[in-house]
């Protein structure tokens, strides 16, 4: 299966619930997934086998460097499991999106092996900036 690609904006419902884009959902219409704040400005989503490695990764830096186990802690006392509803929705819970400054509209952003969820002004701003990282990161990858 190809990784999660492309944006998608979307509003929010009252609940605090958004809507997963079918790309995103297709073969994992009920399959959970885990929300957790691994980024100061975006909420990521990953689904049970990209988290299944990532859980080991966790396991092992949390033997390997004991130091960073209230960290670990930190981001995982946080993470919620979701599951899309019928209409392929989520739930976001409110603490979450306090957190990224989610209001009525959300960005679905595609991070190949996760989706990140962003406010879309952040999203701009973050990512709209050229430099010369960016130009070697593209050059790297694609030349």
């Amino acid at each position: 299966m190809p990784g999660f690609l492309g944006s998608y904006r979307h509003q929010l419902d009252s609940q605090g619930r958004v809507s997963l884009p079918a790309p995103f959902r297709r073969g994992r219409e009920r399959e959970p997934f885990v929300l957790l704040k691994t980024q100061p400005d975006a909420l990521s989503l990953y689904p049970e086998d990209a988290w299944a490695g990532v859980q080991d990764e966790l396991r092992e830096m949390s033997k390997r460097q004991p130091h960073f186990r209230p960290q670990l802690l930190r981001v995982t006392a946080d993470a919620v499991q979701v599951s899309p509803d019928a209409q392929g929705r989520i739930l976001v819970p409110e603490r979450m999106r306090n957190a990224v400054a989610l209001g009525s509209e959300a960005l679905v952003v595609g991070a190949i092996s996760h989706v990140q969820i962003w406010n879309p002004e952040t999203f701009e701003r973050v990512t709209s900036a050229t430099d010369e990282d960016f130009d070697r990161l593209i050059e790297a990858v694609f030349a």
